[in-house]
């Protein structure tokens, strides 16, 4: 059995980032250091640090002499990003497909088993585990291809979580996801290029009716 250690800078990391990630501290909002210092029971130093990572994964936006705000949700960011997912991903699930080994096979069946219950619980943090689930599906492909798409799920992550509020798109994503899954575990390649890339297209489509374009 392995030991994950994790440093403090890391706990304080990903207890902000599911902060924004949940809405918890919207989008525009400037970090008031202190009161999150306070409340995490960390001191400023892994604070900094864990801020500095966050501006890099694409959440935060630093100014001088103001610190870091939340980065807003934008329309054009919005199709930027789901534009280069659409781009890259169907080609690097495929890829992943083809290279998968039955342990690949069990982790992608255990990430959608994990999105799948925490979807059915209140107050879980389910967006996270829907990038997992489909970090899972590329990872096979190689380690190059899988940090560029971890970057740019990181990025589409809050955008993810506004696609899933009106009722039954959760459904929806469900149903993709386990088709997708089958034809990946398959080695489909024709059906999982199509399905990936509808679903990713249908949710820049709910995306861009959400804003109003």
């Amino acid at each position: 059995m392995s030991i994950i250690v994790r440093t403090l800078s890391d706990q304080t990391y990903e207890a902000v980032r599911r902060k924004i990630l949940c809405g918890a501290i919207p989008a525009g909002t400037p970090l008031r250091q202190d009161v999150i210092a306070t409340e995490l029971g960390v001191s400023k130093i892994p604070l900094r640090e864990a801020l500095g990572r966050l501006e890099q994964d694409g959440l935060l936006i630093s100014y001088p002499n103001r610190g870091y705000v939340v980065r807003p949700l934008t329309k054009a960011e919005a199709a930027e990003v789901f534009a280069l997912r659409l781009k890259l991903e169907p080609g690097a699930v495929v890829d992943g497909a083809r290279r998968a080994t039955p342990d690949h096979h069990a982790a992608a069946c255990a990430a959608l088993a994990a999105l799948e219950l925490d979807q059915d619980r209140d107050g879980a943090d389910h967006v996270t585990q829907n990038r997992l689930f489909h970090l899972s599906l590329i990872k096979p492909g190689g380690p190059v291809t899988y940090q560029l798409l971890k970057r740019l799920h990181i990025l589409s992550e809050r955008y993810v979580r506004l696609h899933l509020e009106p009722k039954g798109r959760e459904d929806r994503a469900r149903l993709e996801h386990r088709a997708i899954l089958e034809a990946w575990i398959s080695m489909d390649a024709e059906r999982v290029d199509r399905l990936v890339a509808d679903h990713i297209r249908s949710t820049l489509d709910d995306l861009h009716v959400q804003f109003g374009v």
